[in-house]
């Protein structure tokens, strides 16, 4: 690795950047997910989508909103949305509105659900996330991945 590759290499900062920026990620993610499974029997995923269903009106989605929310495949989530049927929390149906289409909606055991999980997941982004920064580093965290999505949302259009 040379400087007269072409490539612009990482110094030492900028790997100190994003190498604690993909392993914190990864051990934030596990950690919340742990939480939640070892209290409440869910997935971070799972509850991820959870969460998505029903900040939507009348707690339902279209599939494809839904994948590009969650940043998943339509095909990923197709399997993630099944098995989440089958335990009883979303189900999937037509679109009311659009009948090609198909929704994700809450089912009352979904909801009730999220209710009890929600606070152990955001005691855990607190605690393990937000509390660790100022309200300056968080204004800066948000900002900053704000841009990154929104540059990686660009490409994707």
């Amino acid at each position: 690795m040379s400087e007269d590759d072409g490539v612009r290499w990482l110094s030492e900062t900028e790997m100190l950047a994003w190498r604690s920026y993909i392993v914190a990620t990864m051990r934030l993610r596990q950690r919340l997910h742990r939480e939640l499974a070892d209290r409440h029997d869910i997935s971070l995923a799972d509850y991820e989508v959870l969460v998505c269903v029903s900040l939507k009106p009348e707690n339902r989605i279209r599939m494809t909103e839904l994948a590009t929310m969650l940043g998943s495949t339509k095909s990923r989530l197709s399997h993630q949305v099944g098995r989440m049927e089958a335990a009883g929390v979303v189900r999937r149906g037509r679109d009311p509105e659009d009948k090609r289409g198909v929704v994700a909606e809450l089912t009352d055991a979904g909801q009730k659900l999220l209710e009890q999980a929600a606070p152990t997941h955001v005691d855990g982004v607190r605690v393990h996330l937000i509390d660790l920064l100022t309200e300056h580093e968080q204004a800066a965290f948000g900002e900053a991945f704000s841009r990154v999505l929104d540059h990686l949302t660009e490409l994707e259009a």
